[in-house]
């Protein structure tokens, strides 16, 4: 028998102990390196600026004067420094829209950027972006629109062929990227070429996809491909920026109506909040949300600009879900972010700055449970507080709901937790608690679900402890975890709500009491010389009215703003179509109340134009109207073609104003339509010419200005 060392024997020992323990397999599907770039991007900004800027507009129609493309100071770097300055890494440049206009010289289509007067028509803004996102150290993605308004071809294999050619431009000249980005809007009324007509296609075989896509995989690798349903990032299946509690990355694409994937698995599901718990694909969230109301720039949108803790809000419940933020900047007419826009970005950047500087869990002492194989050194969880995203802490196999225990040494104070696994290996954490020893025991303070490539979990209330506890509560595998962090967000004050009633009095309320609650009504913003808010008071004519909280003399919370059209205590329903139930009435379209409705939904077929006539009460200077859609997520009864009409008598009607709203589906808000020029009515009607989905139109509320 051969004799070993008491070297050899002392390794041979470590092995059969488990010293040589290889790593835990793989769970399920994998994300792809254009993936983990993804994900470990974050959050990237889509910059829409074209014709719409100028026209006013969500959706052009295609009939648009490239004329009308001549920004005054336009620049790259300013929008792209302003991306990054609030923590953005990178950005999606829509580089065509639905109204077919190309702000890139293409030799695809004369509607572009050439016929335009800017640089003379030698302007290329895609080169532009490329070299400003090269000197700032920011990825760059791209957005051509499918669905294109001007083109004559659309419909069309015609098409098909110019809109791959389009791609491979962008693809070729202004590379690298880091995502193709699509979206669901196909087909509809547009000019295409002077036709003024409507064109339907089937998004699921017109484009061919799984052809359109390949030039991508061919000339941008590592560029990963957005659309409704993938194939690599999924839309979350809102435009309110926040995906679902629970988020899985993996997911089974289905139709709605079949229950099954089709050819190409590009059908909108709504389910993309959630995802699907071991899901056919690695397929994460992508959520998209705009600075402003809009996607592009309005300036009767510049009081709507989130401010920096909503933004933060909405980072928590995005990135901080495992899913990225995809945020809507809007350059103005001049070709810049607007000052307001900007100032919210930067102190939203340093909001995530001073929150995420320092993870106050370094230097702890970390004693796990159970560690695989025994093997500190490859899997041990001092490789929570690396750095790294795939460095982790494993355990055996059969060990699937391990603990970690904390030892700070000293008391820290927090409100932010972060979790991360290494998912090179895949999703495996199905949901965790985190405990802290408070008053002599354990209290748990926070829990989560699916962990996956980032956790933040944002506590109620600031901990101050020295020693915590993590419990791994459920998974189905062993564990892979690589992170654990513990940070601290500042301090600051909610902003209060403004809410009015019927009769047109004005209340402003805070979540928690705070010293006081001033406000203005000039447009200015409040300080702490301004009117103090005691009681409720009547603002009949409208305006817009701005609040903020106090408290002592240092803190003071962000400010709030809603804008009012005329009170409506004196309005009565004129005419209206006939509601669908009892609780469905016509005068439930001006109660303040947005959560009624009016609806004329009906389970039989309904004809269009439905209408409601409203009196006001006495004759009114009119420059403004707005309808809020239903807003309970539901689409039945939306209406997206409108028609607005003014009367003196209630018998004679004058129509000021007709159109569509763009986008309302996914961005259900207020939709405000400013007339041509200001009118004196006593009477106007609301006419729903066209609904998204349904046998009847659903008004949440209507307002005039």
């Amino acid at each position: 028998m051969k004799k070993f060392t008491g070297i050899a024997l002392l390794l041979l020992t470590a092995g059969l102990n488990g010293f040589s323990q290889t790593a835990p397999k793989p769970y399920g599907v994998l994300p792809t390196q254009g993936q983990l770039n993804w994900q470990e991007t974050g959050m990237y900004c889509i910059i829409h600026y074209g014709v719409d800027t100028y026209t006013n507009k969500e959706w052009g129609f295609g009939d648009e004067d490239p004329k009308i493309f001549n920004p005054s100071q336009f620049s790259a770097m300013q929008i792209v420094a302003a991306a990054k300055a609030g923590g953005f890494k990178g950005v999606v440049v829509v580089a065509k829209h639905h109204d077919g206009f190309c702000i890139w010289p293409t030799k695809t289509t004369e509607h572009n950027i050439t016929k335009s007067p800017y640089k003379n028509g030698k302007g290329d803004m895609l080169k532009e972006y490329r070299e400003a996102c090269d000197k700032l150290g920011m990825k760059l993605g791209v957005y051509c629109s499918p669905w294109d308004r001007n083109n004559p071809y659309y419909g069309t294999p015609e098409y098909v062929k110019i809109y791959r050619e389009q791609l491979k431009e962008l693809y070729t000249n202004y590379g690298p990227l880091f995502i193709s980005w699509h979206d669901g809007a196909n087909g509809g009324d547009g000019y295409y070429g002077g036709k003024r007509e409507v064109r339907k296609i089937d998004r699921s075989t017109y484009y061919g996809w799984d052809t359109t896509w390949g030039i991508t995989r061919k000339l941008q690798p590592n560029a990963v491909l957005f659309g409704d349903v993938g194939p690599d990032v999924r839309w979350v299946g809102n435009e309110e920026g926040h995906a679902g509690e629970t988020c899985w990355a993996t997911y089974t694409p289905h139709a709605p109506d079949e229950g099954k994937v089709p050819a190409n698995g590009y059908v909108k599901d709504y389910e993309g909040t959630e995802g699907t718990r071991n899901g056919k694909y690695w397929m994460p969230a992508e959520c998209d949300v705009s600075l402003r109301p809009g996607w592009f720039y309005h300036k009767t949108q510049d009081e709507g600009v989130k401010s920096p803790y909503t933004l933060l809000d909405l980072y928590y419940k995005s990135v901080g879900r495992g899913a990225a933020l995809d945020l809507g900047l809007s350059p103005d007419p001049r070709g810049i972010i607007n000052e307001i826009d900007v100032k919210s970005l930067t102190e939203f950047g340093n909001l995530l700055k001073q929150t995420f500087a320092v993870n106050l869990a370094k230097g702890a002492t970390l004693t796990a449970s159970n560690v695989r194989g025994g093997n500190k050194a490859k899997f041990g969880p001092q490789f929570l507080l690396d750095d790294s995203r795939y460095s982790y802490w494993a355990t055996d196999d059969k060990v699937t709901t391990p603990t970690l225990t904390i030892d700070l040494h000293s008391p820290k104070t927090f409100n932010v937790i972060r979790l991360r696994e290494n998912i090179k290996l895949g999703q495996r954490i199905e949901a965790v608690a985190v405990d802290a020893y408070l008053n002599g025991k354990w209290e748990q303070i926070g829990e989560a679900t699916s962990i996956g490539g980032n956790r933040l979990i944002r506590l109620t209330q600031n901990i101050t402890a020295s020693k915590l506890r993590l419990r791994v509560t459920a998974s189905p595998v062993a564990i892979a975890l690589s992170d654990f962090g513990i940070y601290k967000e500042p301090v600051h004050l909610t902003a209060p709500k403004i809410s009015r009633n019927k009769k047109g009095e004005i209340s402003i309320t805070t979540e928690a009491p705070v010293s006081t609650i001033r406000y203005t009504l000039d447009g200015h913003e409040p300080t702490s010389s301004s009117p103090v808010y005691s009681k409720p008071f009547t603002l009949n004519e409208g305006g817009t009215v701005k609040a903020r909280s106090f408290e002592g003399k240092d803190q003071q919370s962000e400010s709030t703003y809603v804008s009012f059209g005329y009170a409506k205590g004196d309005w009565k329903v004129l005419d209206a179509t006939a509601a669908g139930d009892e609780w469905s009435k016509a005068e439930n379209a001006f109660d303040e109340n947005t959560r009624s409705l009016y609806a004329t939904l009906k389970k039989e077929d309904a004809q269009f134009p439905q209408q409601i006539s409203v009196d006001l009460g006495k004759e009114q200077k009119i420059k403004a109207f707005g309808y809020l859609p239903r807003q309970d997520k539901q689409a039945t009864g939306i209406v997206d073609s409108y028609v607005f009409y003014i009367s003196n008598d209630g018998k004679t009607w004058e129509k000021v104003a007709s159109g569509e709203f763009s986008n309302i589906k996914s961005n259900p808000i207020e939709q405000p339509v400013v007339l041509k020029q200001e009118v004196t009515a006593r009477y106007f009607k609301f006419e729903a010419a066209h609904v998204i989905a349904g046998n009847g139109m659903a008004v949440a509320e209507l307002s005039v200005y």
